[in-house]
C-alpha cells in the first residue's frame, strides 16, 4: 500500500516527519511560567521577614520622626503653668533651623539670639562640609599612597598591613581621648613644637586638631579599600608598559588610576557618608567648641531641649546627606561607565 506523501509510516496524523508536537511549545511555555511563578513566590517568602524587620526597626522610627517634626515641643503653658503637649506646628520647626527663627514669649517669630542652638545651624552645616571635604581629600591622597606601598612585594609586608589597620580598629571615643591628651595645653604637641597653642579651645587650632585626628584614624580604612582595587590589576599590564618604555608616572597615571577608579569611587562614597555624620570625635576632643560643632552634635544637643525640634533637624540632616549621596552616585557612576567603555574600546589610534 502506498504511503501518503508528507507523512511517515506509523506517525500520528497531523505530525510532520522529523517534526514535533505543535502543542509542545505551549506546554513548555506554561511550565516555564509556572516555574518562574514558584521561584518568585519563594523569593518573596525569603525577603519578607527581612523587610518586616527593616520596617519595624528603620521604617517606623523614620516615619515617627517626620511626624514629630511637624509638632510643637511639649512644655509649660504660660497662661496656666501646666505641662501640655505642643500640638501641631506646621513648618515652624523647619523655619526655626533653616531661617534661624525663634519664638518669643509673646508668640512672635524673631531672629534666634546669638549662642542659642537655632543660631548655630548654618555654622554647623559649614563645619560639617569643611571637615568632610578636607578629611576625605587628605584620606584619599594618603590612603592611595599607603595602598601602593602595601601592594608592593617586600619583606615584612604582612606585618606592615596589620600595623596600619591599628588606628582604624581603635574605637573613635578612645581615639578622641588619645588625641585630647596629645593636644592638651601641656601635651606632647606643644612640647614638640615649643608652642602654647590652645588646640581644643581656639577656633582654627580646634579644627586642625579634629582633622588631624580623623585623618590618622580613618586613612587606613581608605587604604584598605583602595588596596583591594589595586590587587585586581593584572601585573602583565605593568610589565607590558615597562617594555614599551613607560615611566613610573605614566604607569601610575595611565594604568593605576583608571583601573583603580571603581574601588576609589566606592571608598570616597563610603567615607563621605561617614564624614557627614561626624559626631563623637569633635564632641569628645573639643568638648562642644562652637568652631567644631557639626550637624550631628547639634541634633544631640537639641534632643536635650525638645524632641520635636530635634526631629526636624534630624530630618533636614537626612535630606542633606541623601542629596550629597545622590549627587555622588550619579556623578561617580557616570564616570565608572565611561571608564569601562574606554577600557573596552582601548586606546585611541
Amino acid at each position: 500500500m502506498a504511503v501518503p506523501t508528507g507523512t511517515t509510516s506509523g506517525a500520528p496524523a497531523g505530525t510532520a516527519a522529523g517534526g514535533s508536537d505543535p502543542g509542545r511549545g505551549s506546554r513548555e511555555k506554561s511550565e516555564n511560567t509556572r516555574s518562574s511563578g514558584l521561584s518568585g513566590r519563594r523569593a518573596w517568602m525569603l525577603v519578607v521577614p527581612t523587610l518586616v524587620v527593616l520596617a519595624v526597626v528603620i521604617g517606623y522610627p523614620v516615619v515617627r520622626a517626620v511626624v514629630m517634626s511637624f509638632q510643637k515641643d511639649a512644655g509649660l503653658d504660660p497662661t496656666t503653668g501646666m505641662f501640655v503637649e505642643g500640638g501641631w506646628a506646621g513648618f515652624t520647626n523647619y523655619t526655626h533651623w533653616i531661617l534661624q527663627q525663634c519664638t518669643s514669649p509673646s508668640g512672635v517669630a524673631v531672629a534666634c539670639p546669638p549662642g542659642t542652638l537655632g543660631s548655630q545651624f548654618w555654622s554647623a552645616v559649614g563645619n560639617t562640609a569643611f571637615f568632610t571635604v578636607v578629611t576625605v581629600t587628605l584620606e584619599v591622597a594618603i590612603g592611595l599612597w599607603m595602598a601602593i606601598i602595601m601592594g608592593k612585594t617586600f619583606k615584612g609586608r604582612a606585618l606592615l598591613r596589620a600595623a596600619v589597620l591599628i588606628p582604624w580598629a581603635i574605637p573613635t571615643a578612645v581615639t578622641a581621648k588619645l588625641w585630647y591628651f596629645i593636644f592638651a595645653y601641656d601635651g606632647i604637641a606643644n612640647r614638640l613644637l615649643g608652642t602654647e597653642i590652645l588646640w581644643t579651645s581656639d577656633a582654627w587650632p580646634a579644627r586642625f586638631a579634629v582633622i588631624i585626628s580623623d585623618v590618622w584614624k580613618t586613612t587606613p580604612f581608605m587604604a584598605l579599600l583602595i588596596l583591594a582595587g589595586l590587587q585586581m590589576i593584572p601585573q602583565d599590564v605593568y610589565e607590558a608598559a615597562r617594555v614599551d618604555g613607560a615611566s613610573a608616572w605614566q604607569r601610575f597615571r595611565q594604568i593605576t588610576l583608571p583601573l583603580v577608579k571603581p574601588a576609589l569611587m566606592v571608598a570616597i562614597l563610603f567615607r563621605t557618608m561617614d564624614a557627614l555624620r561626624m559626631y563623637d570625635l569633635p564632641a569628645i576632643l573639643t568638648g562642644g567648641n562652637p568652631a567644631t560643632t557639626t550637624v550631628s552634635i547639634l541634633v544631640v544637643d537639641q534632643v536635650r531641649q525638645g524632641f520635636n525640634s530635634a526631629s526636624a533637624l534630624s530630618t533636614i540632616t537626612f535630606l542633606l546627606i541623601f542629596a550629597v549621596a545622590f549627587v555622588l552616585v550619579k556623578f561617580l557612576g557616570a564616570n565608572a561607565v565611561e571608564t569601562q567603555e574606554a577600557q573596552r574600546k582601548g586606546p585611541k589610534p
